[in-house]
């Protein structure tokens, strides 16, 4: 159990976080000394669980030769659950790792086979939230010219949200037989992902009327069909960052454009903490071209069955239950296996 946890290190920083909070201008700064309270308070129930964890596992070594192995195996497996919490409570230690999180999705060059490639990744997310808990909402989703999508952007809530799906956030590569292809030829698209958290607080953020390019348009929805027939969609440019966002989820034009305002203050919000001591490095990955070369992962169907990731070599023959949303211990090889700023 020890391989999973630097103890000696989590003691240290216990040690170092008392030694602030005994200082006499600890309240001084009340923001900061609150962050300083939260992390002590996370790393010592975390180091108490650890040591509880040890001695249960001590005791059941003296234990072992009283208990008959039913008992023994009971306890056993107790122990083990316990420690996989433990561990992922611990990989699941960033700032924001706690919160809900916007995903978006853009296909790659390719025309209407990335635009059904980013279709599909929709539909893996969307299928994922039902079987794990998850809720979702389509913030928008605006159609290809042909068939599955031009770009998409869901807001997903539910505990660690972000913490889990944050390393979605990059290119996507699918090999397949076409089904847009007469000669039934094999092709490769992109799409890529962007997982950004929902801040709870946006503060120092201060939009200016004028730096705003606001249109609005028929509501649509994948395939085209009419969601509304008023001018209820609203797409707002901010002209300094060149930021575009689009909402379409209302019927009602005005909370329309309150829900993409909202996520417009969240992505300056982003660029505001990046700027300042470089918190979300998270977005220096996103810069990346959406071509061949750059994937984060492939999802092979033709000539054979694999999904790899390439960061964490995490492999799957199913590429059919990874696309239906079976993704949880894909998710959770990843937490554990990729390093993550």
């Amino acid at each position: 159990m020890g391989g999973h946890f630097d103890i000696p290190k989590l003691e240290s920083r216990i040690k170092e976080l008392e030694e602030k909070i005994n200082n006499e201008n600890f309240w001084n700064d009340y923001e900061e000394a609150n962050k300083v309270n939260s992390e002590y308070s996370n790393l010592k129930k975390k180091v108490n669980k650890y040591n509880k964890l040890l001695d249960a596992i001590n005791t059941l070594e003296l234990l072992k030769d009283e208990l008959n192995e039913d008992e023994f195996n009971n306890e056993l497996e107790s122990i083990k659950n316990e420690v996989n919490l433990l561990e992922k409570e611990t990989h699941l230690n960033g700032e924001y790792d706690n919160l809900n999180c916007y995903l978006e999705i853009h296909p790659g060059a390719g025309g209407t086979e990335s635009c059904d490639w980013a279709s599909m990744l929709l539909r893996m997310y969307e299928r994922f939230c039902e079987k794990y808990n998850y809720t979702y909402e389509v913030i928008y989703e605006g159609a290809g010219e042909e068939a599955g999508i031009k770009s998409a952007t869901i807001l997903i809530k539910g505990k660690n949200a972000y913490g889990y799906l944050k390393r979605e956030t990059g290119v996507h590569r699918l090999v397949r037989i076409s089904p847009f292809d007469a000669g039934k030829r094999r092709h490769t698209s992109f799409a890529s992902v962007t997982v950004t958290p929902e801040f709870n607080d946006t503060p120092n953020i201060e939009i200016k009327e004028e730096d705003l390019k606001i249109d609005v348009y028929h509501s649509s929805g994948a395939g085209g069909q009419s969601v509304n027939t008023s001018n209820s969609a609203v797409r707002i440019t901010h002209l300094p960052s060149k930021i575009v966002v689009s909402c379409q989820v209302e019927r009602s034009q005005l909370k329309n454009k309150e829900m993409a305002l909202k996520m417009l203050k969240n992505k300056l919000y982003e660029i505001y903490l990046k700027e300042q001591d470089e918190k979300m490095n998270v977005l220096k990955e996103n810069q990346k071209n959406i071509d061949f070369g750059s994937q984060i992962r492939s999802y092979i169907l033709e000539p054979y069955k694999l999904v790899k990731d390439n960061r964490s070599n995490f492999e799957d023959n199913d590429p059919e239950k990874i696309l239906d949303g079976d993704i949880y211990n894909m998710l959770d090889y990843n937490l554990k296996n990729i390093k993550w700023s």
